[in-house]
């Protein structure tokens, strides 16, 4: 099958992203309108009201850089989700924020997680790692492409800087392995030649009887055929140099 089977574009390559995006900035623009603070929507880990944190909490922004920081991965990674995985990109992005979320429930600090940084991680986490196990070239060419984009945010799975829900980094980073590995994919399949099939005759093809066993042209003027016989007749013409003649 052809590519553009599976890679075209469709109006969720705009749309998904275009929402999400508007969403989060809604969102903080109700926060300074209203002076409401609605961290306390965010993840706490391990109790019960923290569970809402995991629907809501992508959503909730600490500060304007926060957001900003958030809008132009999330925005980029989503079209690329929607683009390259068309058929699955919702249900990534559902189970990428319920696993996130509790996996930041269970392994976090007390405090409350927000931000969309968790689904940043979902989303480069397995557009990486399902190109790779695809080894299909133009999605692990798509792979190579995130890491040398956004490779620096492997560092921030880790406790290296304060104020950083590093928890939240490494559950949307498991999260989109195990996605990656778990929702399958149908691929295009490459297009293979005629000599690639296995019921390939290669004393049958009219071009190769024209070479010896050891790929040596065979010179004859003339190649003919039995009557009755299906093959295809190939005239050569030859023309000998003038060993008179100058180069």
């Amino acid at each position: 099958m052809l590519d553009s089977n599976y890679f075209k574009f469709s109006n969720s390559v705009l749309f998904a992203p275009i929402l999400f995006v508007l969403t989060i900035w809604v969102v903080y623009w109700m926060e300074l309108k209203y002076s409401v603070n609605l961290n306390i929507y965010g993840v706490y880990p391990r109790t019960i009201s923290g569970l809402r944190g995991i629907v809501f909490s992508p959503f909730i922004h600490g500060s304007l850089e926060h957001l900003y920081n958030n809008t132009i991965p999330v925005t980029v990674l989503m079209a690329a989700l929607f683009y390259f995985y068309n058929g699955i990109g919702v249900r990534v992005l559902i189970f990428g924020m319920i696993l996130s979320g509790l996996i930041t429930w269970l392994i976090g600090r007390p405090s409350f997680h927000i931000g969309a940084s968790g689904m940043i991680y979902v989303l480069a986490s397995f557009i990486f790692f399902k190109g790779i196990f695809s080894k299909y070239y133009r999605l692990v060419a798509l792979s190579l492409l995130v890491v040398f984009i956004y490779g620096s945010l492997l560092w921030y799975v880790f406790p290296i800087e304060k104020g950083i829900s590093w928890e939240g980094h490494l559950g949307g980073f498991i999260s989109g392995l195990c996605l990656a590995i778990f929702i399958k994919r149908e691929l295009p399949k490459p297009k293979k030649y005629v000599w690639e099939n296995d019921d390939y005759n290669e004393e049958a093809d009219p071009f190769l009887r024209q070479f010896d066993e050891d790929g040596n042209f065979i010179e004859s003027s003339e190649t003919h055929v039995d009557e009755g016989s299906n093959d295809i007749e190939v005239r050569y013409h030859f023309k000998k140099n003038d060993e008179s003649s100058t180069q």
